[in-house]
């Protein structure tokens, strides 16, 4: 690596980077080419030319680091891993001695004429910022179609939800102050082609002047851009960013308490969409009321077991938190997928988790998805047992006729929840023996696909997920105790619906209601787990309904009356445990939360380093 005297460093005023990836064809003559440049405008000793190396595989490493040596204005920096544009631009600038720092593509699509005009706008002291644009008024760029109209939708997408007032935030043409450079570089957080983006966006919120000026700009080449991988990938961060610059700060807990309040108040109208609630009180007014508030205090028994095993899941990954507050972040999720489709309210308890505990939405997804495998096993394993029990009895051949004799909504959702427990098997089967293998099968499947940084950033997530996953089911000790809780909170599910169906005097003999209880929920439950609907509601009735006519006596309007009954008072008892859950936790953890950002921080960096 070439590296100027101490004289030439503090004389050294301004540093160009030029990212470089397998640029062997080029790269000697655009630095031959920024070099005269530099010399045009710039005395001697005040400028440095940074090849920023990004794990090239061609000779590009060699071309850099023979330059370096025979001229010491060049220096070289290499990476053996791919760190993204912005991730080596960020290494450069760390590195470079200018206070002012510029990059540029080394395809020099921009006219090099432009390059004073560049520099001297940030040396000089008139912006902190500026950048070449192609789309200004009256110098648009002539660019093809399949490059030109992604760049506008991008640019506008930019410009309507991160609230810039640039036309065009990807022209690789931009130089920045020291300062805006060292006071942004730990907030922005893509490595990618977004990088530069959000610094345009952050220093723009910052109150640093950004300016934006025409360049004459000829496409060379084929672009490095994915158009359907980088360009969904920075869609994704300008989500990221618009949320956590304005979304989140106005989360305030006055505004979190009548969001709540609205949640419930949305599931609750959402409900009666689905629900005949005057046909649920008319059953309800025929039913045993005693046998009925019984079957509600044991199903609300069973919310402190779901936190319980909740915290074990957790545990599992090293994340050690009290039940009673994972029992409140369960209600609020499971409250807002009654009130999401695609089972949206998943993602609640994994900000919720973030949020108030810093972990890292990677374990939090990984342990939704544990708790989600277990209940799958565990309702798909009842299911099975009940089944083996029919099938012992000879009734297997009078369940055939009336799933396949059934029409509308409830051969649907038994067929649904044969396709599930099928899936279920399989999910389970592949997670044990993933759980037993020294390589993760879906990170090699990611970097096949594609060898770039924003490939090796998603395949870290996987990895990471799918390693967490392999944590819970591959230890005895936590497949037990998860297993053994989960088939505790769902035996206590279905002793609720066997004492609703009870109260309205199916009579049924004892064994025959436990019996076809364990099946009706089972299944019933089976056929929910596809979003199909908020909360399943409909897929459950349908499948409950339709085993308890095929396998009992008892009439159609006791059998739905009993499904919509026991789903009500489940999904009642969900939304008033989150609403609680809801005030408790803004109330209670507000100053912990402010207290304990410093060690989530640390946590967050800890399992960025891992």
């Amino acid at each position: 690596m070439g590296r100027p005297t101490a004289e030439q460093s503090a004389a050294v005023a301004v540093s160009v980077v030029l990212p470089a990836y397998n640029e062997a064809n080029t790269i000697e003559d655009t630095v031959e080419t920024t070099l005269q440049t530099l010399s045009s405008f710039l005395p001697a000793g005040t400028f440095e030319v940074i090849v920023a190396e990004d794990g090239c595989d061609d000779r590009t490493p060699e071309l850099a680091e023979q330059m370096a040596a025979d001229d010491s204005r060049i220096r070289h920096f290499h990476s053996d891993d791919r760190l993204g544009r912005g991730g080596a631009l960020e290494h450069a600038f760390a590195a470079a001695d200018g206070d002012t720092l510029v990059y540029f593509d080394t395809d020099l699509a921009t006219d090099m004429d432009h390059l004073e005009e560049l520099v001297e706008r940030v040396r000089s002291g008139e912006y902190d910022v500026a950048t070449g644009s192609r789309w200004m008024p009256g110098n648009v760029a002539d660019r093809p179609a399949k490059r030109g109209v992604p760049s506008r939708g991008y640019n506008l997408l930019v410009r309507t939800f991160l609230d810039s007032s640039l036309r065009d935030h990807q022209c690789g043409f931009k130089a920045f102050s020291r300062e805006v450079f060292e006071d942004l570089r730990e907030d922005v957080e893509d490595n990618h082609w977004f990088w530069d983006t959000e610094m345009l966006v952050r220093a723009q919120r910052a109150g640093y002047r950004v300016d934006e000026f025409p360049v004459r700009w000829t496409p060379k080449g084929d672009t490095k851009v994915d158009l359907v991988r980088d360009v969904f990938g920075m869609g994704s961060q300008i989500l990221r960013t618009w949320w956590q610059l304005m979304v989140r700060p106005r989360i305030t807990r006055r505004v979190t308490l009548v969001a709540g309040g609205v949640l419930t108040i949305l599931a609750l109208l959402l409900m009666t969409q689905y629900i005949n609630f005057e046909q649920v009180l008319e059953k309800m007014g025929n039913a045993d009321p005693v046998l009925v508030g019984v079957a509600t205090l044991i199903y609300a028994l069973s919310w402190p077991l779901r936190g319980l095993r909740y915290r074990d899941i957790l545990s599992e990954l090293g994340f050690h938190e009290k039940a009673s507050f994972l029992t409140g972040a369960v209600f609020i999720s499971q409250t807002g997928n009654l009130v999401f489709p695609a089972r949206l309210g998943d993602f609640i308890r994994a900000y919720v988790v973030k949020a108030r505990r810093g972990i890292p939405y990677a374990s939090g997804f990984a342990s939704l998805a544990a708790e989600r495998v277990f209940d799958l096993l565990t309702i798909t394993a009842l299911a099975g047992i009940v089944l083996i029990g029919y099938t012992a009895t000879g009734q297997t051949a009078e369940l055939a006729q009336t799933v396949v004799g059934a029409k509308g909504a409830e051969q649907v959702a038994v067929l649904v929840a044969i396709v599930v427990a099928l899936a279920a098997i399989v999910a389970v089967v592949t997670i044990v023996a993933s759980a037993r293998s020294d390589s993760n099968i879906a990170g090699s499947l990611v970097r096949r696909a594609s060898s770039d940084s924003y490939a090796e950033f998603v395949a870290g997530i996987v990895e990471r997920f799918v390693g967490d996953l392999q944590s819970v089911a591959g230890t005895r000790r936590g497949f037990v105790r998860i297993s053994v809780s989960s088939l505790a909170i769902w035996t206590l599910d279905v002793v609720t619906a066997m004492l609703v169906l009870a109260a309205f005097e199916p009579g049924l003999a004892t064994v025959e209601l436990v019996s076809v209880s364990f099946f009706a929920v089972s299944v019933g439950n089976l056929a929910k787990v596809l979003p199909l609907s908020p909360g399943g509601v409909g897929l459950y009735e349908g499948a409950f309904t339709l085993l308890v006519i095929g396998l009992t006596p008892v009439g159609y309007q006791v059998a739905i009356g009993a499904a919509i009954l026991d789903h009500a008072v489940k999904n009642i008892v969900t939304v008033i445990g989150g609403y609680g859950s809801m005030i408790g936790l803004n109330v209670s953890l507000t100053t912990a939360v402010e207290e304990s950002r410093e060690v989530r921080e640390a946590r967050e960096e800890a399992a960025e380093l891992d």
